[in-house]
């Protein structure tokens, strides 16, 4: 029996080979706290806050604006980490851990992702012990060609057998160091609240601003020291599966005054200025403490890559738990994120979706690649079965993500080890395709971090995940529990899926831009930008904003209210893009308007017209949001078959490269799942000068992934390619 493997008793409950499960469960997780189940401590065990003057000492940094312009050029990032196909390892110990390896590297895996026992209460002799044997698993991986990234929860600890014995919360310094809501309560809570806490043990959440830094940043040094590749830090968020709007500790009081000069709110409330301020420090909070296990993973090792756990994307859970992955995108180089991208249900995955819940899909992993920037973007590609995982992961592909392959809703293992295989085969074949073309689009859809913030209440319940928010019946474990969010009850979040949704159905080519960190030059590459429901704009965004019009750009501008809010949420006196609008604060806005503003255009609809396509898929609303692109930016790579096809186009060399994406097995109601195959005609307008040297097709539908040709029709300037597309083709048309 290995050291690991007779742990010390300081730990009672604590299982040898125990698996952290880092999903949240969709019954009342993202819906303000309140859940049935949860078992809070409460009443004389509850520890007290600590005092004012001992917050006073070890304070974190105040969070730093994030600013595009004093960034250096980012190196490029490492072919593994860039060309990473991603599954789930764990050990026993010494003995198992080569046929596991060996097992994961026949499947095509790339890259390991270590989950062992750090998500657990561990002593520091533990911890050490316990980092020997991590060293030995990385020594053998690397032995093998594969590289490894330890799991290491950020912000919770798990005790095993805590409720009734002795735990981190109760008996170690989680007590003084525990997240806290605006009324002073503790994040902590006993098992059955989510599925990686087992009955009888205890989460606790810790808050990023008190001593908990430290002793959290020494350890990940420890585990730098080990050899391994990259750090997975979990869901560094405010944890909102019990309670609200944490952290209102006493040391996140102490920063939040020293960041804002303001006092913590005493609730959850849109009209006060400093809940609004709360609920953006938050996002900047929480950026500082990825920031930091950042730099003290490379203080150990300079090579070391740090992906963080992110469970929000474009949806409001975003706001609700303070974590926004948009701000990463022009910071520190060696970090970025793995992106859990939830599915439907826990037990039967997109199974029952229905098509505007793919396009919901669709649009969360094209946020993730946005928000990535010029890094990576791993996110996870959940299953149930082999057929419908394999399609989910084909949309990772197609938007440009790395996948992580994981059986819905357990991580320690994947769906189908065949369908792993294929996948990942077809993934490295055709990874130069995938992951090294640029995207050619000339449109843009704009996501405002702060519109999702303040438009809907921010104290209001649920995320948006998805559209459909009533499961069928045969399917248990639906995604909205009991709070039915759809994002068609969400103004500003209905309008920004809506707008992908008509987009998606146009098959026209379009990229997301993330407002934080906005810089000229993420407007400046497109010919139209579309705006959804934008009304809260900070005055160095409208500025941006106006000079791209001015320049010669294309907006559209859809909503009541456009840019009639600040940065945090408070009212303006007039619009700031008042001058490029045509339009007053205290004239009638019309329903629609366009016009010229320096050499550019600005269209205007005062309805929410993505909103009625996401839940009608109506003709006039999709007219009203395509106008612009119709005139500005028609595409060069065209699609004639069911709007039901996903089209994605890149630039590689001097070819263009094509994924397909084929949903139509899904439609306005949630059926069986099945895979039909569509039939279509992809059209390319050559650049001038250019002729078409061959067109191939990639896929992994079948058994052997390489390219190969097929016909197609040279007319004028146009090639045209008929094609059947089961779930996923990769089309190729090379040119000189």
């Amino acid at each position: 029996m290995s050291d690991f493997e007779r742990r010390t008793p300081a730990v009672p409950g604590s299982a040898t080979g125990r698996i952290g499960r880092r999903r949240l469960l969709r019954a009342g997780l993202g819906a303000g706290g309140a859940v049935a189940a949860a078992r809070l401590l409460a009443g004389p065990a509850r520890a007290a806050a600590p005092t004012a003057a001992s917050a006073a000492g070890p304070t974190a940094t105040t969070t730093p604006t994030v600013s595009p312009t004093d960034q250096a050029p980012p190196p490029p990032w490492p072919e593994w980490a860039r060309y990473a196909r991603v599954a789930d390892g764990t050990f026993q110990g010494t003995a198992d851990m080569q046929a596991g390896i060996d097992a994961l590297r026949a499947q095509n895996v790339s890259v390991i992702e270590l989950d062992t026992i750090l998500s657990d209460w561990l002593t520091d002799a533990d911890f050490t012990a316990h980092l020997a044997l991590v060293k030995t698993y990385v020594d053998k991986a690397h032995a093998a060609g594969l590289k490894v990234v330890v799991y290491y929860p950020s912000l919770e600890v798990i005790s095993p057998g805590g409720e009734k014995g002795p735990s981190f919360y109760k008996n170690g310094e989680g007590g003084a160091w525990v997240q806290r809501s605006l009324d002073g309560r503790p994040n902590v809570f006993y098992g059955s609240v989510v599925i990686w806490v087992g009955p009888g043990d205890e989460s606790v959440w810790l808050s990023p601003n008190s001593p908990w830094r430290d002793y959290y940043l020494k350890r990940i040094k420890l585990l730098a020291g080990t050899g391994v590749d990259g750090i997975w830090p979990d869901l560094p968020l405010y944890f909102d599966g019990v309670l609200s709007w944490c952290d209102a500790s006493t040391w996140g009081a102490a920063v939040f005054k020293a960041d804002t000069g303001l006092d913590v709110p005493k609730a959850a409330d849109d009209n006060d200025p400093a809940f609004r301020r709360y609920v953006e420090w938050r996002h900047r909070n929480l950026l500082q403490f990825q920031l930091d296990i950042a730099a003290a993973g490379r203080s150990v090792n300079p090579n070391l890559l740090t992906f963080s756990e992110t469970v929000p994307l474009d949806h409001r859970y975003a706001t609700l738990t303070g974590l926004d992955g948009g701000y990463l995108r022009r910071t520190d180089n060696a970090t970025t994120q793995v992106w859990e991208v939830d599915v439907l249900a826990n037990f039967d995955g997109m199974r029952h979706a229905t098509a505007t819940d793919w396009t919901c899909l669709i649009s969360m992993l094209k946020y993730a690649r946005a928000a990535g920037g010029t890094k990576p973007a791993w996110a996870f590609s959940y299953g149930w079965q082999a057929d419908d995982a394999s399609q989910v992961m084909a949309e990772l592909l197609a938007t440009g993500c790395n996948p992580y392959e994981v059986k819905t809703p357990y991580k320690n293992a994947g769906v189908d080890a065949a369908m792993r295989t294929r996948m990942f085969g077809f993934v490295q074949a055709n990874q130069a395709r995938i992951f090294d073309a640029a995207s050619p689009a000339d449109v843009g859809v704009y996501h405002s971090t702060a519109s999702r913030d303040y438009v809907s209440p921010t104290a209001g319940s649920g995320s948006g995940t998805y559209f459909n928010a009533n499961p069928p019946a045969s399917v248990p474990d639906w995604w909205a529990g009991s709070f039915r969010s759809s994002c068609a009850s969400m103004p500003w979040l209905g309008e920004f899926r809506g707008t992908v949704k008509a987009l998606v159905y146009a098959h026209v080519p379009f990229d997301t831009i993330t407002s934080p960190g906005l810089a000229d030059a993420d407007l400046g590459r497109f010919k139209v930008v579309l705006l959804p429901n934008l009304q809260a704009v900070a005055d160095a965004e409208a500025d941006l904003i106006r000079g791209y019009v001015q320049g010669g750009g294309t907006v559209l501008i859809t909503g009541p209210a456009p840019t009639a809010l600040d940065q945090f949420g408070t009212p303006r006196t007039e619009f700031a893009l008042s001058d490029v609008l045509g339009l007053k604060k205290a004239d009638p806005l019309p329903a629609s308007r366009k016009t010229t503003f320096g050499t550019g255009t600005c269209w205007y609809v005062q309805s929410l017209p993505g909103l009625s396509y996401l839940t009608t898929t109506d003709q006039a609303s999709a007219d009203q949001l395509l106008a612009p692109v119709r005139q500005s930016a028609p595409p060069a790579v065209t699609l004639t078959g069911d709007r039901r096809i996903h089209l994605e186009a890149r630039v590689l060399g001097g070819d263009i490269v094509v994924h397909l994406v084929n949903f139509t097995n899904f439609g306005d109601s949630p059926a069986d799942y099945r895979t039909t195959p569509a039939n279509c005609t992809l059209s390319y307008t050559l650049p001038a000068d250019t002729a078409v040297t061959a067109v191939t097709v990639a896929t992994p539908d079948g058994t052997d992934p390489a390219p190969k040709p097929v016909p197609y029709t040279a007319t004028g300037t146009t090639v045209s390619v008929p094609l059947t597309v089961v779930q996923y083709s990769l089309v190729t048309v090379s040119t000189q």
